[in-house]
């Protein structure tokens, strides 16, 4: 029997092949595969007379579902009848999913063995005369038929019972389109197995074994047992077997969280929590300001639902207490860390927490040879020729599968032509000669795996370049890494290479290079093989050696980098100060990374460096020599510069990030810095002064000024103070950072700007005129903004976050929100002038990040020129007035004729819903949905905001569309308001809104139509929200996120199927057939399943699912709409 690990199909076939073989479940098969669902199906028939094949009983075990189709024959055939008791058993042990389907059967027939599902003992034979035995009998057609000795009548009792079993499972019957049917079936498959997964490798070599205990150990639900450690060095595959585990138990908890390396996340330990919260909680709206809170949060997630989290890459044990705590607490879930820390147990000390420690293995040679053959020839098995050779190098690995992985792809081989081949099998004997066997620790081994994979390196160049990443340039962004070292050492080429070879890795999130820890240490310790003299190596980057080299002046023409952290050096070796004199022997050096070290001296005969990082430089201005001609990257953070000038021109000098430089004032000569590139000033807090002549560095594209806060109430100049405007922007600027800034308005023309950050500017009150070259803004926390206009008219931007602007109102294009208190339009309010009275009226507005942290009184909202409001438990007369009602959710019409001096303003739309009970966290906001059936002309619209009501309270919203001359008299219109679970409609109404046709009154209505066609209005341009021919989305906000193309192709697509589920108390059997017959009739609808035992109404067909709704209300007051599932086709 398979172990739970082992699944190597997500689903079993299992059919009858002489009724539906080369039909229904070859369509089955097909959609299944191209769903990307792992299917078995038996390609052969069994021959009468045959066992059940074993590859069949193995794809049972090893298969995460079961799908039973159920035929006319299908108990005529023992193998069948086997599969079925095979696939039961699966599901009692392990908890398969069975789906059964009945193709062309009768569920009942099946429960209780009636018709073609009669199966009985064919013979009645005792002892060993069974071995021997065989009856012959005709069937019907005269065709000679053998019965072995299965049907015995032990035998027909099991496959009795297994067909009741399967029968009352939840199944479906095929009916109706059989193309809608199987889509339907491989939605639920899929939804089923949650095949949503972590990425894993495609080789998982020898990872079964590993996770057996951790399975075992995932099911003990005894107290103390919640925390396990896999534990193993670098590269030895904990985060893979911490994946495969993940994606095998996922399924087993209400939720599950996978934090990734967090030692060297980003986001910080509260951006951790977030995620892990978002994950375990299933919501992003809960606002945490601190890592107490936060920790505070996990504490109670973990004892409320039973999660499953893994924590990937933790060492610090600080880290791992205010992620989880250090109280201990009763709980069903099950916490996963992986860390290079065996004795982990001495971090739960201080609490009674159980850690258990799984010490992960290293490949066996047989996983080793597949894992290498993998990524060194494409398959699980060496190329011919390869073996022996393949064989060696996988001893040599030592079972590391990083130093497999890398290894092999460094000499990957796919090669057609034969001489290219035996070149590259020669390639491999001359590189496994020039291996020597390394003696020592498993350390050494690995470290000598590692250092091979650096030999097979093409270019010197790359080899350097590796070297340089390794010792110093870890947490570097990759550009300014290639910027830096491009000229040298080809860098975009080279990283290009280091990465297809598994020496680096690019995280797009960050844009930084990684590298494993392996790898690092094995680079550092290359270096220091160069010589024991750290004078004659290379790169010298372990502090106590360079703090001892500066201070006895032992530099050497060879070394080509140096680091240096006096917080990292041992204690007591004395001062941080240095002459500058002791570099002067460097002459080749070209990165130099200091931390707080005091130079002294002059520096007339500096090195010519290309990276210069200098955290706490002590100089004040800076002296010439300073800066070579050569320099590409300047880093002079946290410095005690006063005044930032550069003595000369410098060519190539692209990259100045002189942040947090405290004491900095004024910056002069930018102009002598002409290929500059990027500027960072990032809280330069006394900063008042930056030369005007920034605006004439034509390759500048990155400016940062985050909190800068006392250069805006400064002059721009250079040489003397004076009061003038701010200074202009380069026009190659791309990105400006002005976080954290106190200025009222913004101070530049942003001419050619793509990204904009301002958040945390607390006093920017409007951003009037943004351009149109604009694509990405960022005002998080900008808690005076109000406003936000657009040169354009209209909303252009990609990425747009606006969290924490409580007092913001207005953003052109996108929506605006005007009390009813404060709004001075009496046009606006023509037709509800009665709602003045309720000015003061609380309502819960809720919806977008606009509605956080804000109370509000009755709001006027404007989008695409719809104008709504939302009323909360309040009870009007003059809300009745409508021509048209329905006690529903839709309602419909025809445009009356009317007298010719009125023409057609607009379309009052209202409804009122409540609260259905039902306890949901987060509610959709509402779709209305008005649809023009003559013109083939559909609006539906998501408000960006709305009410959402308290128990046994009713809201109102009222709606004004400014449908003009879209309507025409006899046209047909259909309104629909659709809502969340959480909401019901109790009823809605329409009434269409005329204005005067006289002369003057028109022209000033055409001529304001006229400035409408160019904005992103109902009559206006809306082709930027058109899904498909006619049909036009108004909403911003991807609400409904993965799911948002299903639910625009149910409110829009005529093409695609639908599948809903109704609830439904029927009183009688003749009440039954009824509501099957009504519903049948509907158009579009293709198949109805009633399933009385349980209440179920599933319908199949192109339909609107309230169309449904209230057509079985006319029957049953009381139904349902339980779900609805949308199929592509």
């Amino acid at each position: 029997m398979a172990s739970t690990s082992t699944l190597i199909y997500d689903v079993f076939l299992s059919f009858r092949g002489e009724d539906t073989r080369n039909s229904f479940t070859d369509h089955l098969y097909k959609a299944l595969h191209e769903a990307g669902i792992r299917t078995f199906r038996d390609a052969e028939e069994i021959r009468e007379g045959q066992e059940l094949k074993p590859e069949i009983e193995r794809s049972i075990t090893e298969s995460k579902a079961s799908i039973i189709v159920f035929s006319e024959n299908f108990a005529n055939s023992r193998w069948c009848l086997d599969e079925l008791w095979l696939i039961l058993e699966q599901k009692r042990k392990r908890g398969n999913f069975v789906l059964p389907l009945f193709y062309g059967v009768d569920p009942s027939d099946v429960k209780n063995q009636r018709g073609s599902f009669r199966i009985e003992a064919k013979n009645k034979v005792k002892g060993s005369q069974w071995k021997l035995l065989k009856v012959n009998c005709w069937n019907q057609r005269g065709s000679l038929v053998i019965e072995d000795s299965k049907w015995t009548e032990d035998n027909v009792q099991r496959w009795k019972a297994a067909l009741t079993e399967a029968a009352n499972l939840k199944g479906m019957v095929v009916s109706g389109s059989e193309t809608a049917f199987i889509a339907n079936v491989v939605h639920k498959i899929y939804c089923e197995l949650d095949l949503k997964l972590l990425s894993t490798p495609t080789i998982l070599s020898g990872i079964e074994t590993q996770a057996e205990m951790i399975n075992t150990w995932l099911k003990d639900e005894r107290p103390g047992s919640s925390v396990l450690a896999i534990c193993g060095m670098g590269g030895s595959g904990k985060t893979t077997l911490a994946k495969y585990v993940y994606n095998s138990n996922k399924q087993n908890f209400e939720s599950s969280s996978f934090i990734e390396e967090i030692e060297n996340q980003p986001r910080g330990l509260l951006g951790l929590q977030k995620q892990l919260l978002r994950d375990v909680l299933g919501s992003n709206t809960m606002m945490i300001s601190s890592v107490s809170e936060g920790t505070s949060h996990i504490e109670k997630a973990i004892q409320l639902k039973k999660v499953l989290i893994v924590v990937d890459d933790i060492d610090d044990q600080d880290n791992l207490s205010t992620l989880f705590g250090t109280r201990r607490f009763p709980t069903q879930s099950k916490i996963i860390i992986t860390t290079r820390i065996l004795n982990i147990n001495s971090w739960f000390g201080s609490i009674s927490w159980a850690c258990h420690v799984h010490k992960i293995e290293l490949l066996n040679l047989d996983n080793s040879m597949e894992l290498l053959s993998c990524h060194a020839f494409g398959s699980k098995v060496p190329m011919e020729g390869f073996h022996e050779i393949a064989a060696q190098l996988a001893q040599y690995c030592g079972g590391n599968p990083l130093a497999l992985k890398v290894l092999g792809s460094s000499l990957f081989v796919n090669a057609e032509d034969p001489r290219i081949k035996n070149n590259m099998i020669e390639v491999w004997r001359s590189k496994m000669k020039s291996l020597s066997s390394l003696k020592g620790d498993l350390d050494s081994k690995i470290q000598g795996v590692l250092q091979k994979s650096f030999e097979s390196l093409p270019c010197h160049s790359h080899k350097e370049l590796f070297l340089h990443i390794a010792c110093l340039l870890i947490g570097q962004t990759t550009h300014r890494m290639i910027k830096a070292l491009e000229n040298d050492w080809h860098a975009k080429s080279g990283i290009q290479t280091l990465i297809n070879r598994c020496l680096v890795t690019f995280k797009s999130h960050t844009h930084k290079l990684t590298m494993h820890k392996l790898l690092q240490d094995m680079a550092i310790k290359l270096v220091r093989e160069e010589s024991k003299d750290p004078a004659k190596r290379s790169r010298v980057t372990h502090h106590d050696e360079s703090y001892h080299l500066l201070r006895n002046q032992e530099g050497s023409e060879t070394i080509e980098a140096l680091a240096l952290d006096v917080r990292k050096v041992e204690l007591g070796m004395g001062s941080e100060e240095f002459e500058t004199s002791s570099l002067v022997k460097m002459k080749n050096l070209k990165l130099l990374k200091l931390n707080y070290v005091k130079l002294t001296g002059s520096y007339e005969k500096f090195p010519e460096l290309r990276w210069f990082w200098w955290n706490g430089c002590n100089l004040k201005t800076i002296p010439l020599g300073f800066m070579s001609s050569f320099l590409v990257t300047l880093n002079l953070g946290f410095a005690d510069l006063e005044k930032f000038e550069p003595p000369m021109v410098l060519n190539s000098l692209k990259i100045l990030d002189l942040s947090f430089g405290y004491k900095l004032v004024s910056i002069c000569n930018l102009h002598r810095i002409p290929k500059l590139e990027t500027l960072a000033l990032w809280n330069c807090t006394n900063l008042t002064h930056v030369c005007k002549t920034i605006r004439d560095l034509e390759k500048l594209y990155y400016l940062n000024l985050q909190g800068c806060t006392k250069l805006w109430k400064a002059s721009f100049i250079c040489g003397e103070i004076l009061e003038q405007s701010l200074f202009s922007l380069p026009q190659s600027l791309l990105k400006l950072l002005l976080l954290s800034n106190p200025f009222e308005i913004l101070p530049f023309d942003l001419k050619m700007v793509r990204v904009l950050e301002l958040s945390c500017c607390h006093n920017l009150k409007s951003l009037p005129c943004l351009p149109r070259t604009l694509k990405e803004l960022s005002v998080d926390w900008c808690t005076s903004l109000e406003k936000l206009t657009f040169d354009m008219g209209r909303f252009t931007l990609d990425k747009f976050s606006y969290e924490g602007c409580f007092k913001l109102c207005e953003i052109e294009g996108l929506f605006k929100l005007v009390s009813v208190e404060k709004h001075d339009d009496p046009a606006d309010l023509e037709h509800i002038q009665w709602i003045k009275a309720y000015e003061n009226h609380k309502v819960d507005l809720v919806g977008d990040m606009i509605t956080n942290g804000r109370t509000f009184t009755i709001q006027l909202l404007y989008e695409y020129g719809i104008r709504s409001t939302y009323l909360q438990d309040i009870k009007d007369e003059s809300m009745a007035t409508h021509e048209y009602k329905s006690s529903s959710e839709f309602l419909s019409f025809h445009v009356p004729s009317h007298p010719k001096k009125h023409m057609i303003q607009g379309l009052n739309v209202t409804f009122l819903y409540k609260s259905s009970g039902v306890d949901t966290y987060y509610m959709w906001p509402p779709f209305a949905k008005i649809s023009n059936r003559t013109t083939g002309i559909t609006w539906v619209y998501n408000p960006v905001v709305f009410c959402k009501p308290r128990v046994d309270e009713d809201v109102v919203w009222l709606s004004y569309w400014p449908i003009r001359n879209m309507f025409n008299i006899g046209d047909e219109i259909h309104v629909n308001i659709l809502l969340d679970n959480g909401m019901t409609v109790k009823e809605c109404g329409a009434s269409l809104v005329y204005i005067d046709g006289n002369e003057e009154n028109r022209e000033d209505k055409f001529e304001k139509m006229a400035r409408m066609k160019e904005e992103e209005v109902i009559g206006g341009d809306l082709s930027g929200f058109e899904v498909t021919k006619g049909g036009y989305y108004l909403c911003r906000s991807d609400f409904f996120r993965s799911m948002t193309t299903l639910y625009l192709k149910w409110l829009f697509g005529d093409d695609i199927q639908c599948a809903v589920e109704l609830g439904v108390s029927f009183n009688s059997e003749s009440e039954t057939d009824k509501i099957k017959k009504v519903v049948s009739c509907i158009v579009g609808v293709e198949s109805v399943l009633i399933q009385e035992d349980i209440g179920r109404l599933i319908v199949c067909g192109h339909f609107n699912p309230q169309a449904i709704v209230m057509c079985v209300r006319e029957f049953e007051k009381l139904v349902h709409l339980f779900s609805h599932k949308i199929i592509e086709l």
